[in-house]
């Protein structure tokens, strides 16, 4: 008789504060031969630096990423880096992006002096008319600020972007405070600071969308992961060239709505019951699924089950053309380093099936698995959900009680079958 490995936990390198008795252990395990260590993931480069990622991405999707090489190997899912690049031209790439944000960086302390300094603000600093509000609670915190040597440009006159950026800080210190707050990482002050520090660059970086709740749940486990807070910054900003359409709002609409609306289309067609269900329930517009799509599960599973989820779901979607897509076309084609050919065998293999699909742009994988977590509840949702009330609770009742892998190779069935039906 064989004997399963049950694999090693991977909580202890995500301690959760003893006091939070409360929290759902992680289901993910470290398994020999299933999850990708270090030794596997070294032996799939090359002696130049150059990456054989496909040899990695099964084994990726099979049993998630050992914790201690999770950091850099995300790098390369969420595209920073070319993997037919040396190690030298990564090198040489961290170097700049380093740099570049640091000169970012010092953009925003000029604005304001608490960037960089170690503290953050949970309390309004200015109007909605640019005025300073004279809390007492910013004034101490921008004193002490001063005290360190920080400039103060209080009398320069503030632009329109200014003005809104600085209206978004206190927010992004109130949901640092929030974010992960059962983790002993989180426990340090300096920790706490550099999320409100990355987070606060990066929404005068992308003005156009800014600042969002939900951001901070995305941002968190790259502080935990990369050292560099420049590393971990531009691995944030990847995850967003994915995810900013859905934080994109106007005076209308929020950009994950069209999510929503794809969600919709996918359950009418693999679950129709459960959708006229929901329609008349009053919930066709799909908002109960709202946070789910927002921040891709982070408060439904554990926090190492959300990891494993996530990279999971990058391994499946995995397009090798990623850091080309990202970067400057023209930079690329005059260094001659772009279209050098993109092989399935590279590809993740949700991305091949959509190569082999053709056609209309793919939907992401998050759709179907929201899909598939509602098809695994359609008959209790059928049965026992009388409003939307019903709904909410009995998708708030699996939190921590799901299982990631169990999830991504739901939603892999339902794209097959939802291709297949959509054809006909």
């Amino acid at each position: 008789m064989m004997w399963r490995d049950p694999g090693t936990p991977a909580d202890d390198y995500y301690q959760v504060r003893p006091e939070c008795t409360d929290v759902p252990e992680s289901k993910f395990r470290i398994k020999a031969g299933k999850t990708l260590s270090a030794r596997k993931w070294h032996a799939a480069f090359a002696p130049d630096g150059t990456l054989d990622i496909g040899k990695t991405l099964n084994r990726i999707h099979r049993g998630g990423i050992h914790p201690s090489i999770r950091g850099e190997v995300w790098e390369f899912l969420l595209g920073c880096y070319d993997p037919k690049s040396t190690y030298e031209e990564r090198q040489e790439i961290r170097e700049q992006r380093r740099v570049k944000y640091e000169i970012l960086k010092e953009v925003c302390k000029k604005m304001f002096p608490l960037i960089g300094s170690g503290k953050f603000v949970t309390a309004p600093i200015i109007t909605e008319n640019g005025e300073p509000t004279q809390d007492p609670i910013v004034l101490q915190q921008i004193g002490l600020a001063k005290e360190e040597g920080a400039e103060d440009h209080s009398d320069v006159p503030m632009s329109k972007k200014e003005i809104e950026w600085k209206l978004t800080l206190h927010q992004i210190g109130l949901d640092v405070v929030r974010t992960d707050r059962t983790l002993v990482f989180y426990e340090s002050q300096e920790n706490l600071a550099k999320l409100w520090d990355i987070l606060s660059v990066y929404s005068w970086f992308d003005g156009d969308v800014g600042y969002c709740q939900g951001m901070s749940d995305l941002c968190s486990p790259m502080i935990m992961l990369l050292e560099n807070e420049g590393d971990a910054f531009w691995c944030f900003e990847r995850l967003m060239r994915r995810l900013r359409g859905n934080f994109r709002c106007t005076e209308d609409s929020v950009g994950v709505e069209s999510q929503l609306t794809n969600l919709a289309s996918v359950t009418q067609v693999i679950d129709p019951k459960l959708h006229q269900h929901l329609e008349t329930l009053g919930g066709g517009d799909y908002l109960f699924a709202f946070r789910m799509l927002m921040v891709l599960f982070r408060r439904e599973f554990s926090f190492g089950d959300s990891l494993y989820l996530w990279e999971m779901m990058w391994a499946l979607e995995y397009d090798p053309d990623l850091f080309y897509m990202y970067e400057d076309f023209e930079a690329c084609e005059r260094d001659g380093t772009k279209g050098k050919g993109k092989s399935r065998k590279q590809c993740g293999k949700y991305e091949r099936e959509n190569m082999r699909n053709g056609g209309a742009a793919p939907l992401p994988i998050s759709v179907f698995l929201v899909a598939s977590v509602l098809k695994d509840k359609s008959s209790k949702l059928l049965t026992e959900a009388r409003g939307l009330d019903d709904v909410v609770k009995i998708l708030n009742d699996m939190t921590g009680n799901l299982d990631a892998k169990k999830a991504c190779t739901n939603a892999m069935k339902l794209h097959k079958k939802y291709l297949k039906k959509a054809k006909m």
